[in-house]
């Protein structure tokens, strides 16, 4: 259960279409009450940093505007307040030195973006049930 102004889910994609379907995935499976949406790197930071409660895991991901997604998971892993948030690299990246990357600076799961919906809103749905409902990280 999430009390007022908690975050779920902290969504980080620039591309508007990724975030649409994202966000029908998650609420057709009823599975975060509350997502909040950076449109690029900056953005991630400055919600991270800010006073309200952390997120329960971050999707991320890694070809955004201002700041690169690789750049906020290595901020994010490098900061005593956010290193423990699971982060899920969600991205069009096949890229295996992003993979890589990914995984040396503390990535949770690398997960590519199918092309069609139904593959992407299952992607989603799978990682969603699983970091909000099954995963259960320490207090």
């Amino acid at each position: 259960m999430t009390t007022q102004g908690e975050i779920e889910v902290l969504l980080v994609e620039d591309n508007a279409s990724d975030v649409e379907l994202t966000l029908r995935a998650l609420q057709k499976r009823n599975l975060a009450n509350r997502v909040v949406v950076a449109r690029d790197g900056v953005e991630a930071l400055q919600i991270l940093e800010g006073p309200a409660p952390l997120p329960k895991v971050v999707l991320l991901d890694l070809k955004l505007p201002k700041l690169n997604g690789l750049e906020v998971l290595r901020r994010m892993k490098s900061d005593e307040r956010t290193k423990r948030i699971p982060v899920v690299v969600l991205t069009s990246s096949h890229e295996e030195p992003d993979v890589e990357e990914s995984y040396r600076l503390g990535v949770n799961s690398y997960v590519v973006k199918p092309v069609d919906f139904e593959s992407f809103a299952t992607a989603v749905a799978e990682v969603g049930l699983y970091w909000l409902l099954l995963n259960h990280p320490p207090e």
